[in-house]
């Protein structure tokens, strides 16, 4: 990506001085940045497309809010069969209730559990029997479902280490390996929501990003498996849109936040102390509040990953902040991210 973006030398490029804040810390940085060698992350070039969208399906898992919910309302609109996972639809669940109110026979509401084997069965079944023709198969899964929470290593659980990986990571590998024959008999698409954690590690973040790190790895190797096969596989890796997503309210990081410092164990607590732990939950609060409540970037990239003849490997809904410093992360020696991020 850099070279593409970098294709006359640095040194033949006008150069400016860029000074930023760490939205985490505050602290200002300053940079020599060369404007030409950065194009709009959003702005993505549409070649051909697939079509017709009308006869093909796709099925979303965490369709209850945030990006699946959105993204199954969109896909329906693009005329797309949409099966929308939902893993609180047998309770009843508001955002449920909402995608069936559409009263549409193209979208369909499933109960979903990533965790749980049966459920995905299940969906599988569902899925097989609502189809014209399942021996063409089904064109799209977009692996969504996640949870996420925050912590240093020290102060995090074992218990929350198995929750978050369950979902994050087992959930997507168990959900795609049941839908795969559906998938390659349509030559179709696996898209899968990754995260900018999945690519730069973060203080406090290690449940979520060891997870993300792993679909990383899953999808470059499925998409190696499945090359040969017809069937394209795609990772879409949004910025901070923890405020579009409710997977934090201020309520619940408090919550998570109590009970975390009263199950340390004394040691920790001891040498830590309360006063830093407070520090680390206002940066958390600080970073929650800060993301983008627009989702259309995210939405928009499934949609090309979906439809697209030629869709792109990996996805960067991100915002230049993020964007830069992704890239500065994983292209740079780590003595000089730490540097200016992290130190």
């Amino acid at each position: 990506m850099l070279t593409a973006r970098l294709a006359r030398p640095l040194s033949k490029l006008p150069g400016k001085t860029l000074s930023f804040s760490n939205r985490e810390n505050g602290a200002r940085r300053t940079l020599l940045f060369y404007p030409a060698s950065c194009v709009p992350v959003g702005r993505r070039t549409y070649a051909d497309t697939v079509n017709p969208v009308g006869s093909k399906a796709v099925l979303i898992t965490g369709c209850d809010s945030g990006f699946g919910f959105s993204l199954a309302k969109h896909l329906h609109s693009k005329g797309f069969l949409v099966f929308a996972g939902c893993l609180l639809k047998d309770k009843g669940d508001a955002g449920v209730k909402e995608l069936d109110s559409l009263k549409t026979d193209r979208l369909k509401t499933v109960q979903l559990n990533v965790c749980k084997a049966e459920e995905v069965e299940r969906a599988v079944e569902t899925v097989r029997s609502s189809l014209a023709d399942p021996e063409k198969g089904m064109w799209g899964l977009v692996n969504n479902a996640g949870i996420s929470t925050f912590g240093e290593v020290e102060f995090t659980s074992m218990e929350t280490y198995k929750e978050v990986a369950e979902v994050n990571l087992w959930g997507t590998v168990r959900t795609t390996k049941s839908f795969l024959p559906l998938i390659r008999r349509a030559k179709g698409r696996v898209v899968n929501i990754s995260s900018m954690l999945g690519r730069m590690a973060n203080p406090a973040r290690s449940p979520y990003c060891i997870t993300k790190f792993g679909v990383e790895a899953f999808s470059d190797c499925l998409r190696y498996e499945m090359h040969p096969l017809g069937v394209k596989v795609c990772v879409v890796e949004p910025g901070n849109f923890i405020a579009a997503t409710s997977l934090y309210t201020p309520e619940r990081i408090q919550s998570i936040a109590n009970k975390m410092w009263a199950d340390l164990p004394e040691v920790v607590r001891k040498d830590y102390g309360r006063k830093y732990f407070d520090e680390k939950l206002a940066a958390m609060e600080t970073y929650c509040s800060s993301g983008s409540t627009d989702t259309t970037p995210v939405i928009n990239a499934v949609t090309h990953a979906l439809t697209a003849g030629r869709p792109y490997t990996r996805y960067h809904p991100m915002d230049y902040y993020w964007w830069l410093r992704m890239q500065i992360m994983t292209h740079m020696p780590g003595a000089i991210s730490d540097r200016i991020y992290i130190h």
